[in-house]
């Protein structure tokens, strides 16, 4: 086990003056396929996403990342309760089509933006008092968003591909400050996907609209 682990620590090449280990290397082709998959409403993007997790679990702890070695288990976890949830949604419609889209409740949008806060603020406490991390804040940001945008990719909510793109834009600086550049370069092409993946939902959801609207069934 040692050897496997001192094997994914080591240097693959070298990127922007810094090194890239091999799991870093892993976790970027696993995450590009993750989101691409999302992005296409593939069920298959929720077993490569767990993939994804453990890479980034063992790359982030590595860099001093613990609220985002925290984040991947969690995702790990709710990975599997999203793929059962896809997987199923596409067996119980009526027409065994995909889990539908949906928008959030104004509830759920004030409960996701309260969480995020509150989350943010407590665990920002726990890294700063509890451990050697250098980044607190947007650490504990990217835990608490990244879990409330989980939340919304496993109910096909329209709105957490914004989610997605806040975090983004906080990891993507994040990632370069602790000389993971790959991977930083990683969350520029997330970004894109997200964008991707957003108007792809979105031209989707309109056309199950139209074909609603012609049959006289509304969509959910």
């Amino acid at each position: 086990m040692n050897a496997v682990l001192d094997w994914m620590n080591s240097p693959a090449a070298n990127l922007l003056g810094a090194p890239v280990s091999w799991i870093e290397v892993i976790g970027f082709v696993t995450g590009a396929a993750c989101v691409y998959g999302v992005a296409r409403q593939k069920a298959w993007n929720w077993p490569v996403g767990i993939v994804n997790n453990i890479a980034f679990m063992i790359l982030f702890f590595g860099a001093g990342l613990y609220g985002e070695t925290v984040l991947q288990a969690v995702f790990a976890a709710v990975a599997v309760y999203g793929w059962y949830n896809w997987v199923r949604g596409a067996r119980d419609t009526e027409q065994k089509s995909d889990l539908p889209i949906r928008d959030a409740s104004r509830n759920e949008i004030i409960a996701g933006i309260a969480a995020v806060v509150l989350a943010t603020a407590g665990i920002a406490m726990i890294l700063t008092h509890g451990t050697d991390s250098e980044v607190p804040w947007p650490d504990a940001f990217v835990l608490a968003a990244s879990l409330l945008a989980t939340y919304g990719q496993a109910k096909k909510i329209f709105q957490h591909w914004y989610v997605w793109i806040a975090i983004d834009l906080v990891s993507v600086p994040l990632y370069f400050s602790r000389g993971l550049n790959l991977t930083g370069l990683l969350y520029i092409g997330f970004t894109a996907l997200c964008v991707y993946g957003l108007i792809d939902w979105k031209r989707t959801r309109t056309a199950a609209a139209r074909t609603g609207a012609a049959t006289g069934k509304v969509p959910a």
